[in-house]
């Protein structure tokens, strides 16, 4: 079967036919969608562990105040970090995926987000969902989500609770209309 166009910096909505699957509800933020597979965070889901946890485990000293969310990037690897940033800077292990969007796994970007002294917009997500090769292609041909192009407004200026009401919306759509049942012409 063809691959269908990439969509790497596009934002992946689920659909309700996705609903009491574990991505139910989600918005995936896609870094990576290619014949090979997709690889994409999750940017809607908060998790119960805090920054000030994880710089503890990493022993990574924090400045007061500073207590970004960590998100449930995906069920793949939990114990794997990745920053997705705006501002380019200098850190190791950064994945460029466009203008003004990065991604970043190193220690590095951590212990300056601790110190205040990191990107100013990001996200810090642990885990990461991923796709084998036209896996994603599949799900997207059985309507498992609908598809619309990040922008710096949805990735770092949206709260993340209207996350998937904003990214609906951009598209025209309001999710109470939306339909568990697939339909094809």
């Amino acid at each position: 079967m063809q691959q269908l166009n990439s969509l790497k910096h596009h934002l992946l909505v689920a659909m309700p036919s996705l609903d009491g699957d574990w991505f139910a509800g989600s918005v995936i933020y896609l870094c990576e969608h290619d014949q090979h597979g997709a690889m994409g965070l999750v940017l809607n889901r908060v998790m119960p562990v805090t920054f000030h946890d994880v710089c503890e485990q990493l022993e990574i000293d924090r400045k007061p105040g500073i207590q970004p969310a960590v998100q449930c990037g995906g069920p793949v690897s939990p114990e794997t970090g990745f920053i997705l940033h705006r501002e380019p800077g200098n850190w190791s292990s950064t994945l460029s995926i466009g203008q003004y969007c990065h991604l970043t796994s190193s220690k590095d970007i951590l212990r300056a987000i601790a110190a205040g002294e990191g990107p100013e917009s990001f996200h810090l997500a642990l885990g990461y969902a991923g796709w084998d090769a036209e896996q994603l292609d599949s799900e997207l041909r059985s309507n498992a989500w609908l598809t619309v192009e990040a922008d710096e407004q949805l990735l770092f200026h949206t709260p993340t609770q209207q996350l998937h009401e904003q990214a609906l919306k951009r598209l025209g759509i309001s999710a109470e209309f939306l339909s568990q049942d697939a339909g094809h012409a």
